[in-house]
């Protein structure tokens, strides 16, 4: 049966999409801990993080960058904190989140509740800086 993930990726699921290439997809959390909060998984569907391949781990990391470098310009705030739990979905995943404190990534803190609209705003701002 496949993650919730691959049903996003393969359009089964809609999704607030930030970037996409062959072999990753980034996207908005929907339960986001901060505006921008984007989700970065391998197409792949592998269960854990340390159980990808090292190229691609590698790989995701450098792609992560660049989404995250994106983020930043969009949202204000001091950096982008990386998280990566791998528990609550089977599927490898790095959170984005940008953050001005480190109690800012905390995930027993209440998640914001954003309209459709304020989820496509700023996908489409994250995805204008990336394409510049």
């Amino acid at each position: 049966m496949s993650s919730i993930f691959t049903k996003i990726v393969e359009g089964e699921i809609p999704s607030y999409k930030i970037a996409e290439d062959e072999r990753f997809y980034a996207f908005l959390d929907i339960n986001p801990l901060a505006k921008g909060h984007t989700l970065v998984i391998p197409k792949q569907e592998v269960d854990y993080l340390f159980d990808l391949d090292d190229n691609l781990l590698a790989d995701m990391s450098v792609f992560s960058k660049k989404v995250a470098r994106a983020i930043e310009k969009v949202i204000p705030c001091s950096r982008i904190g990386v998280a990566v739990l791998g528990l609550e979905v089977p599927h490898a995943h790095i959170h984005l989140i940008p953050i001005n404190s480190e109690a800012d990534i905390s995930f027993s803190r209440p998640k914001l509740k954003l309209s459709r609209e304020e989820f496509m705003d700023i996908a489409a701002r994250i995805r204008q800086e990336l394409n510049q």
